[in-house]
């Protein structure tokens, strides 16, 4: 038995591929399939079994094009609901692998429709437990659509029937593979390793500990993340099947030194934004690939709400309209352009020796979560608008005085303080990553 772990670093997901006898099983893809494909050529193995231990809510799943394109399977659970052909996998039931089985436990806690796959060869176990267990956590219960307080109540008790005992008969040299790691939103608290045992999250993991069904639940309810408003969104084309890829992004228009008005996302590094950008424009940067592109598209920009993108040269496009369709965001994007040097806003620099000298200067804007601000705040007397609800929110900052928008590290006060310059009629400054003079 091979086993080939994918990661995609701005979503922290990991996906996985199961090679036995010359036949290839795909868990948990991501929504471009060709490095799979790539993998099994490679290899010399026919893909023939995909699953999804549940219905992804923070990316898009290529189970579908796969199935279609190989003829591959698509196992799960049977209480997810599709609207595609697929093979109840529920506990109890068994597929083959070339010469391995692969079972399967109902795990539910993050979704009522998690399941674990278990693949035993000889002695060796393997768990796959998609957002049910990570590194040293569990998924959270409230990324369901429209999960309300009782939901997520039952959801967090579910979870802690699952960790109590679906887990018990499995040996403790058992492989943990979960679907996600560190960054993720899908958890709170995961750990950076990107697989474990399952001794070591007996030994270490906060949710394994001897507790009252009472204390985890409040636990695991407590100082939760925020939803980014695509969540549900994904979730939705999970369980109808995405479209093909290629096709999805092929059709989308692309110009060189254009213009263009309405919703203008701008993907280029802060410093360029701020040297000249179209009037409007909100910065969300892709330029590194390690940059949590895809979440903040998701959290600022609404499912179905049309933008432009906006980008730095033709020879990335492919990759940023990859990106894009990572979260269903393709069919609402209606061009990409790159702009000419004409009629462009240039954003002032902070005076920094000033703000430090005279603070009260300054209305001070701090974007981070909720949860963050909780936990630490960085200046006292600075106004609390996370950046997912900033666009809606932004109508009531004071703009008597300067604003200066901040957040942990930079990315986000990027992003912050264009949407503030966008409905606002202010001075605007980012402190950027000099957030760090002050930490």
């Amino acid at each position: 038995m091979k086993i080939k772990q994918f990661e995609y670093g701005p979503l922290s997901h990991y996906s996985y591929a199961v090679i036995s006898d010359g036949e290839m099983a795909i868990i948990d893809p991501q929504r471009d399939p060709k490095p799979y494909y790539n993998y099994a050529k490679a290899h010399k193995a026919k893909i023939t079994i995909v699953l999804e231990t549940h219905p992804h809510a923070d990316f898009v799943s290529s189970h579908l094009q796969i199935h279609k394109e190989t003829g591959a399977s698509i196992y799960h659970s049977k209480r997810m609901e599709p609207n595609y052909p697929f093979t109840a996998f529920d506990e109890g039931d068994t597929v083959v692998l070339g010469n391995i089985k692969l079972k399967v436990i109902n795990t539910p806690g993050h979704s009522p429709d998690s399941i674990t796959i278990v693949a035993v060869d000889g002695d060796e176990t393997l768990l796959f437990t998609g957002d049910t267990l990570f590194v040293g956590d569990v998924g959270r219960p409230d990324l369901r659509e429209n999960a309300g307080k009782d939901e997520r109540q039952q959801l967090a008790e579910a979870m802690y029937d699952t960790i109590q005992h679906k887990f018990n008969d499995l040996p403790d040299d058992a492989m943990v593979y979960p679907a996600h790691g560190a960054g993720s939103l899908c958890g709170k608290s995961m750990g950076d390793a990107h697989s474990s045992t399952l001794g070591d999250e007996r030994k270490n993991n906060w949710a394994f500990k001897k507790q009252s069904k009472e204390k985890f639940v409040e636990k695991l309810l407590e100082s939760l993340p925020f939803i980014p408003s695509y969540f549900p969104f994904n979730v939705t084309i999970n369980k109808r099947g995405a479209a093909n890829l290629e096709t999805a992004i092929g059709s989308i228009p692309f110009s060189e030194k254009s213009a263009a008005s309405g919703l203008l996302v701008d993907i280029r590094d802060e410093k360029t934004f701020k040297k000249g950008h179209l009037k409007g424009s909100i910065n969300i940067q892709a330029v590194s690939d390690d940059a949590k592109f895809e979440t903040w598209l998701g959290a600022i920009v609404r499912p179905k709400e049309e933008f432009t993108l906006v980008i730095d040269g033709k020879e990335h496009l492919d990759r940023l309209l990859n990106r894009v369709a990572k979260i269903g965001y393709e069919k609402q994007l209606t061009q990409v352009i790159t702009i000419s040097q004409e009629d462009l806003i240039v954003l002032k620099r902070l005076n920094l020796k000033d703000f430090k000298k005279n603070p009260n200067n300054y209305t001070i804007v701090d974007v981070r979560n909720a949860s963050e601000v909780e936990e630490s705040k960085i200046f006292d007397k600075a106004l609390s608008h996370p950046l997912h609800e900033l666009r809606y929110t932004a109508d009531d900052i004071p703009t008597d005085k300067p604003i200066v928008v901040h957040c942990a590290g930079g990315y986000r006060s990027a992003a912050g303080s264009s949407i503030i310059a966008k409905y606002l009629n202010a001075t605007v400054f980012d402190l950027g990553d000099n957030v760090k003079d002050f930490n």
